[in-house]
């Protein structure tokens, strides 16, 4: 069985590596919701800004405003196609990060199993070697007895 503090120290190296990866997938997963919001926010003044070309042509608007109206609200429309794509690409870099917690927590929880067992037959070794000093000590106490 391995060495307990090799694995203790492989232990410590991956709870830092786990640490590290957590916080990267807490950066992402921040990130996912900072492009989430500005989309939402693009998606508010969007429909601000149709609203207001609605308003104008109600109460009667120039073809220059109306065709400046049209040019910004396209403007608008690539501005949320964009922002779609940053969301879509914080969502791929917070996935890959989630993957790369899990496989770093996986490899953690490996070494502690494994640590453990090592404790588990280290504890049974000594147990038994207690043991079989016991049974020699009680057989020489009987065998000077007689």
């Amino acid at each position: 069985m391995a060495n307990l503090s090799a694995l203790a120290t492989l232990i410590g190296l991956a709870q830092t590596a786990t640490d590290n990866a957590a916080k990267k997938l807490g950066a992402e997963l921040a990130a996912v919701e900072e492009a989430q919001q500005k989309l939402t926010m693009l998606h508010g003044y969007r429909d601000d800004y149709a609203a207001k070309l609605e308003a104008a042509q109600m109460n009667g608007i120039t073809p220059l405003a109306y065709h400046n109206f049209v040019a910004f609200m396209g403007k608008l429309d690539n501005a949320i196609n964009g922002q779609r794509e940053v969301v879509k690409h914080a969502e791929a870099k917070s996935a890959l990060a989630k993957l790369n917690w899990q496989a770093c927590e996986r490899k953690r929880l490996s070494f502690r199993t494994l640590s453990e067992r090592a404790a588990q037959d280290a504890l049974h070794t000594e147990n038994k070697r207690d043991q079989k000093q016991m049974d020699e000590h009680a057989a020489r106490q009987a065998y000077y007895r007689k």
